[in-house]
């Protein structure tokens, strides 16, 4: 199999998506996995209007879209066993939509706590649980748990929680994640500079939590990597970048395998620059991670991430004209999709190009989208093994 790299530098673009008559920035991508033919395919964008924009995969024409009104959606993800897009609201709901159906009502609606504005949610593997983080009101900031499942004796449309964990985020909740093959296990990220790892099979929330770890910032984004998806990694909303391994909690061993406070100031481009951390990508056939950064005239920069530090490999350009903001990486065949500021969702794949290319201009548009950096708190919960 080539190297990552080869594949990455053999990238060329081979779909643009068609022109909408509002430009937006899209801000996540999601794929869904349930269909039996690859052109089937279907991919969700979250777009700064707060609306989810449904593309078919190979041709990226839009199918349709979805409005979270009266409340502002954020977040995508598919389901992993059916074709169901889920979203969070900040009317204090997740929603459940059918990407097979162009109807303007949710299917399921997971309903919070009056004061709740929901900024990030995931599902978990086996799609029967769903938990969505809040933004911080008075003292709180909640993860709330409901039961995702469909119940064929219940149809009713609207699901109430489970519980709440209450105590372990003193800040608004930026990211949760769910492991990508254990059910029970979840990583949620705040801005209060706190990484919190849960076994959610544990009755209480104390007990439940395995771990805690300190970015010591604002958290951006939050993933799972290594053999057994056994490590997390965190970067953070000033560009810091760290890595934890999770085989070492009850051993002498620190658990830190990377920790980095500013990645600009350190990875080498040459004559290149790097401006901002996109995600993470841990490439499980290869068992490497690697991260994804970018510039803000939309050049796209990967760099390989080991214990020793990151290093640039290779760069992706002539491709957005503004800055990156969502990838997926698909290891199936190879392919990525990218999505910026420049309303344009591009799909690349290795060694194929567009008939007619054309760089377009640049279609910056003014952002309804703010990055919530705030104060955080240095301290760490005083439980368990730390890094």
């Amino acid at each position: 199999m080539e190297k990552i790299e080869e594949q990455f530098a053999n990238l060329n673009i081979v779909k643009r998506s068609s022109n909408t008559e509002e430009p937006t920035y899209l801000l996540g991508i999601g794929i869904s996995k349930t269909v039996q033919a690859e052109k089937e395919s279907l991919i969700a964008v979250l777009c700064s209007n707060g609306l989810i924009r449904l593309y078919d995969k190979e041709s990226l024409k839009v199918l349709r879209e979805f409005s979270g009104h009266p409340g502002h959606l954020n977040g995508v993800k598919f389901a992993n066993s059916c074709d169901h897009v889920y979203s969070s609201c900040t009317d204090g709901t997740v929603k459940c939509w059918d990407a097979r159906l162009a109807s303007e009502k949710p299917v399921q609606l997971f309903k919070g706590y009056s004061s709740n504005i929901f900024i990030s949610f995931d599902i978990n593997c086996n799609d029967h649980v769903i938990c969505a983080g809040t933004e911080k009101v008075d003292d709180d900031a909640l993860l709330v748990f409901w039961d995702a499942r469909i119940n064929s004796q219940d149809m009713s449309s609207t699901k109430d929680p489970l519980g709440v964990y209450s105590e372990t985020h003193s800040d608004d909740i930026t990211q949760v994640c769910f492991h990508p093959s254990n059910p029970n296990m979840i990583v949620s990220g705040s801005t209060d500079g706190l990484v919190n790892v849960f076994d959610i099979s544990v009755d209480n929330e104390e007990d439940a939590l395995i771990t805690t770890c300190n970015s010591v910032s604002s958290v951006n984004c939050i993933g799972w990597a290594g053999k057994d998806y056994k490590q997390i990694y965190c970067m953070t909303h000033d560009e810091g970048f760290y890595w934890w391994d999770l085989n070492y909690l009850d051993t002498d061993e620190p658990i830190t395998c990377l920790s980095i406070q500013d990645v600009r100031k350190v990875i080498n481009l040459k004559e290149d620059i790097l401006d901002y951390l996109i995600g993470g990508l841990y490439h499980e056939k290869m068992d490497k991670l690697f991260l994804v950064g970018g510039t803000n005239t939309g050049k796209i920069h990967l760099l390989n991430c080991t214990t020793a530090g990151l290093t640039h490999m290779t760069s992706l350009q002539r491709g957005h004209t503004a800055t990156v903001r969502s990838f997926c990486w698909n290891m199936q065949d190879d392919s990525l999709l990218t999505g910026g500021e420049d309303a344009q969702l591009l799909l690349w794949k290795p060694e194929t190009r567009e008939k007619t290319f054309t760089k377009k201009d640049s279609m910056k548009i003014a952002s309804s989208v703010y990055h919530r950096v705030r104060g955080h708190s240095n301290d760490s919960y005083k439980r368990k093994k730390r890094q």
